[in-house]
């Protein structure tokens, strides 16, 4: 088994994506590894919903814009430090949070950086919802630099969270 010592957990805030940080945390204190929990704060949820993606990440000193990103930071913090208290303690994480489209973020992430695995869970759509609304996670695998763990999101794995 490869060594893994950069785990990437894409974290959208979500009660779903609690099952994925937690098996990176799990993962990173076997494997005495770093975890990034990352969040992407999507055009949508900025101050300028209707600006090009490329303008609103070159403008990140604008007052708007940075208070969005320190209020997202601190949602961040929150959500990490009540969920995840007790796996923190005897693990390294780093906490981020960027601005774009979530897969090409988490995939530039993962390249950039160079991690040895993504772990991330699944919504669990199907059918219409799938088809318009798409998987965040199913474009991280299509297209990852590095082995992707999905988590999917079975009744006896959410019991555990």
């Amino acid at each position: 088994m490869a060594n893994i010592k950069k785990v990437l957990a894409p974290a959208d805030l979500s009660n779903h994506c609690k099952v994925g940080v937690q098996y990176a945390l799990e993962l990173a204190q076997a494997q005495d590894s770093e975890v990034v929990i990352f969040n992407v704060l999507t055009v949508e949820e900025t101050p300028y919903p209707q600006a090009e993606e490329a303008w609103i990440v070159q403008q990140t000193e604008l007052p708007k814009l940075k208070k969005a990103l320190e209020q997202r930071k601190l949602l961040l913090h929150d959500f990490v430090s009540h969920s995840f208290a007790d796996l923190l303690a005897n693990t390294r994480v780093r906490q981020e949070v960027v601005i774009g489209t979530p897969y090409k973020k988490i995939i530039e992430k993962a390249e950039h950086e160079g991690f040895d695995m993504i772990v991330m869970s699944t919504h669990g759509r199907t059918g219409l919802l799938h088809m318009l609304i798409g998987s965040v996670t199913e474009r991280v695998v299509r297209r990852a630099p590095c082995p992707v763990l999905a988590v999917p999101l079975h009744p006896k794995i959410r019991s555990q969270v």
